[in-house]
């Protein structure tokens, strides 16, 4: 039965729909073929899911057709479904199909209501086509359309100019680690003569040779081509500035689509990273350093899309700490939780924002837990499952096993990290919910008129799958990725006293932002208080940095360019030209005796070249 096309061709065909209709079609009906088309491949997924089972998990694979074939290179659109791309599949499909229903209630009444849930459901169509490939080429493709469309959703807002500078920048930056995921590809294929995800596997396990540098470079390429989609330290920096675009756009980046493509590619790549464990632990560095370089930076920020932006960095930062140290399902365990609570969180923000017209400084909200109980009950779950708060939420179970496998990798430093980390995410979170709930009252206006199943069907479900409910999907990994064994020594003594420090940070949270406010100001006004807080609200400088490093350089570069003589010469028969048909615009003047003298001295003249020849 072949079934795996309709999960990407629903949403295309309603990408089609809306975008012919330009904006002609009621709303009504364009929330009936956006939504409806995420229905129905939610279905299918589920259809899919189920057969998948019942064939006790048998990898299935469908041929739709070829795409290149020239000599012994054949690249076909095929498409593959194992456990992997199965919980990936309903990640995105599901936690993409409560998002689009609340943005048919968020963005109602917005300007370009279908251009948006044309793109949002391009964006799901390209994050399938991703995660179903089972060659690098084809999921190259659906890697290029997923930029393309965060480009489009960033830029929603196209009359501002800032809107469009963020999304260029989230383009441009996201394009720098795609240039190294195309040499890792071309390298792939010159040392495997193919791009198949099971057949690289396959020659890995039986067919390796000892060529490790070519194998070391490649993964050094897919590392970095991942950084830049996962928001990790380098090219972390165009992650902040996305919250520009629409909130549900924010959830969907930061849960099912975007960053966690950089994941789910060294997962699916986990043999070729497995002949380098240097590169591994070079993956487990970098999601460490980003955790305390995110959390540092949400700690100061005063925008709420902000705050939960740098959050996602750090959870991202989680995954690639587990990768790194080889926990592979435990890594797409989180990513699954994470995709869960960080929706909750930001469709919960998108309706405290509309409620306190479109303000998204949290020191201009305060004592909303009063006016919006709902809300604050949504902030309390995704906020407890972000800080791992033990037992009751999910996010504890998943972190929990991040932070157990890097403890049983015997690796003291990141383990700290790791613990620290978790430190700040409490810290900064609680901090977050605290000043919007808890602060000093102000007066807003309710802008949320009507609320209906469209507003609090998808909160619902998300705050139940982001309480300890979630924690009992399990992912079904166990023939995905290579054994990896933990020894339960002492796991009970280091649960708790993660969850210790869990709590640690809720409380540092309260007294400094509930019962002593005076002291964070105090901490805050001394001169170390006031350079960190300007440095990492300015987020550790590397905006400033990738400013005068690549873009003054390049502008430079540019206008040197822009005066280049070779223009000019370029230029002349343009020039020539103009002249020419100046001189020409002469001879129209409208007189009927100088078109009788023109016709006939141009009749003189040809007949005078005739007789000389």
């Amino acid at each position: 039965m072949n079934l795996l096309y309709l999960p990407i061709l629903f949403p295309l065909i309603s990408f089609v729909l809306l975008s012919f209709s330009c904006g002609r079609l009621p709303q009504n009906i364009s929330t009936v073929i956006g939504v409806g088309s995420l229905a129905l491949s939610a279905i299918i997924t589920a259809v899919i899911g189920f057969i998948f089972f019942h064939n006790n998990q048998i990898v299935l694979s469908e041929t739709l057709w070829n795409w290149i074939y020239i000599g012994n290179f054949n690249i076909t659109i095929n498409l593959i479904l194992d456990g992997l791309s199965l919980t990936m599949l309903s990640v995105v499909v599901g936690v993409g199909l409560l998002i689009q229903i609340f943005s048919s209630w968020y963005m109602n009444y917005e300007e370009g209501y279908s251009r948006f849930l044309a793109y949002t459901n391009l964006f799901i169509a390209s994050m399938i086509i991703l995660i179903l490939a089972d060659n690098l080429m084809v999921m190259y493709f659906g890697w290029e359309c997923v930029g393309i469309c965060s480009y489009l959703l960033i830029g929603f807002y196209y009359k501002h100019p800032k809107n469009g500078k963020a999304a260029i920048k989230a383009f441009i930056t996201t394009r720098v680690g795609d240039v190294f995921l195309i040499i890792a590809m071309f390298i792939i294929y010159y040392q495997f003569k193919t791009l198949t995800f099971l057949k690289i596997k396959e020659i890995i396990n039986f067919h390796l040779d000892s060529n490790h540098s070519i194998y070391y470079l490649a993964n050094v390429m897919l590392l970095i081509g991942t950084l830049g989609k996962s928001a990790q330290l380098p090219l972390q920096t165009w992650l902040a500035d996305a919250m520009v675009g629409p909130t549900p756009v924010s959830a969907l980046i930061h849960s099912a689509t975007m960053v966690t493509a950089g994941v789910y590619l060294i997962a699916r790549n986990n043999s070729l990273f497995l002949i380098n464990p240097e590169i591994l632990f070079f993956i487990s560095l970098i999601g460490a350093v980003t955790i305390i370089l995110a959390s540092c930076s949400a700690l100061v920020q005063n925008n709420i899309k902000r705050i939960l932006a740098y959050s996602t960095m750090s959870q991202i930062g989680y995954m690639f700490l587990a990768l790194g140290v080889k926990a592979w399902s435990v890594a797409i365990f989180h990513l699954m939780i994470h995709s869960f609570f960080k929706a909750l969180l930001f469709l919960s923000a998108g309706a405290v924002i509309m409620y306190c017209n479109n303000e998204q400084n949290i020191f201009k909200m305060g004592g909303l837990r009063k006016k919006i109980p709902f809300l604050y009950f949504c902030f309390l779950i995704g906020g407890s499952a972000l800080s791992s708060l033990p037992l009751i939420t999910a996010g504890f179970y998943s972190k929990e096993e991040i932070l157990y496998s890097v403890f049983t990798n015997g690796n003291a430093i990141l383990i700290c990290i790791g613990l620290f980390g978790t430190l700040l995410t409490a810290i900064y979170t609680f901090r977050m919910i605290f000043i919007v709930f808890h602060g000093k009252e102000t007066n807003f206006i309710d802008q949320i008129n009507t609320k209906g199943i469209r507003y609090y069907m998808p909160l619902i479900s998300l705050i139940v799958l982001s309480s300890v409910i979630g924690s009992f999907i399990i992912p079904p990994l166990s023939n995905i990725f290579p054994d990896y064994h933990i020894v339960n020594n002492n796991k009970f003594i280091f649960t708790c006293i993660s969850s210790f420090i869990s709590i640690l940070g809720i409380l540092i949270s309260v007294v400094l932002y509930l019962n002593r406010p005076q002291l964070i100001i105090n901490i805050t006004n001394n001169i170390l208080g006031r350079f960190l807080y300007n440095f990492w609200s300015m987020a550790w400088g590397f905006d400033w940095l990738y400013n005068q490093l690549f873009v003054k350089p390049y502008i430079f570069i540019a206008s040197l360019l822009h005066r280049d003589p070779i223009n000019y010469l370029i230029k002349l028969p343009i020039l020539f030209l103009n002249i020419i048909n100046k001189q020409l615009l002469l001879t129209e003047s409208g007189y009927l005796r100088w078109y009788i003298i023109s016709i006939a001295l141009g009749s003189l003249i040809i007949l005078t070249c005739i007789l000389c020849v």
